[in-house]
């Protein structure tokens, strides 16, 4: 049997290759599984991975990176899309459960898919994102973790707690967005490219996050916690990211600025997707 089913009308071939290979993370896989796998990476993410290490500027240090990661962020909280005001202002409840229904697959498993990058650190970089997955991770609190508070928030609004139940619902582009974080931990070449994208992820979701949360106030919403979770810990999850990378010896970094670009482009194109598929939604 093929480890890549075909593309059929109902699910077009990028729908059905981000599909595939997001079950093909969530197993060990045989030759052919491994093929299929490092096939649909060769033709999705690495060459928007290598694209941005090619543009990358010419930085001088590690502390010239972050300080245009700090323009970038700057610069997109000053130009959200004007869907982040649609959510936070106008979205119907059911509207608002597309939403949800769109990042599932991750809120689901949130950060257990990044464990394995912290052996592939060095010692001081993989410690400070230690810190930080242990957050995710409630703590060994079952009650605060992510995924916990996620589960909270979907059995509030009467979905379903089983992931498997969103495999067939969900975009092509909210499926690369879990993905994209399987290969940042496990599957890039270098690690540096997660520190890029993570140091991005964690100090992008303090104003990215903001309509989520207005949005489940303004809702009603009781079990609104891992929003505002979020916007609580992730800026002290920010500082840890950044002092990852200061703590390399050997920073490579192109492939950070890699991380970082790439990172900005999937994740918006996820959230955008996510907004607009509940805007054609029944209102």
């Amino acid at each position: 049997m093929s480890a890549t089913p075909p593309a059929t009308a109902s699910a077009p071939p990028e729908a059905a290759a981000q599909r595939t290979l997001h079950r093909l993370y969530r197993q060990v896989p045989g030759i052919a599984e491994y093929a299929a796998m490092t096939g649909i990476e060769e033709r999705w993410i690495l060459p928007k991975a290598r694209a941005h290490e090619e543009s990358a500027p010419a930085f001088g240090s590690a502390g010239e990176l972050l300080g245009a990661l700090k323009d970038v962020l700057a610069d997109e909280e000053a130009t959200l899309p004007e869907s982040h005001t649609f959510l936070a202002e106008h979205a119907t409840l059911e509207q608002f459960k597309v939403v949800v229904r769109e990042f599932a697959l991750d809120g689901l498993t949130e950060s257990e898919s990044l464990l394995p990058v912290v052996p592939r650190l060095p010692y001081r970089s993989g410690m400070a994102v230690f810190r930080v997955l242990i957050d995710e991770l409630g703590c060994g609190n079952e009650e605060k973790a992510h995924s916990q508070l996620y589960r909270d928030l979907l059995d509030e609004l009467g979905m379903s707690l089983e992931l498997d139940d969103y495999l067939e619902v969900t975009s092509p582009q909210g499926y690369a967005y879990v993905n994209m974080f399987h290969w940042l931990a496990s599957r890039a070449v270098s690690p540096q490219y997660f520190l890029g994208a993570y140091a991005y992820f964690e100090s992008s979701v303090l104003y990215g996050f903001q309509s989520f949360a207005r949005a489940a106030q303004r809702l009603g919403i009781v079990r609104g916690g891992y929003y505002s979770e979020h916007l609580y810990i992730d800026e002290y999850h920010s500082n840890h990211m950044r002092t990852a990378i200061r703590a390399l010896e050997e920073p490579d970094l192109a492939k950070i600025w890699a991380g970082v670009r790439l990172t900005s482009d999937i994740v918006g194109e996820a959230t955008e997707t996510a907004i607009a598929l509940a805007r054609a939604s029944t209102r």
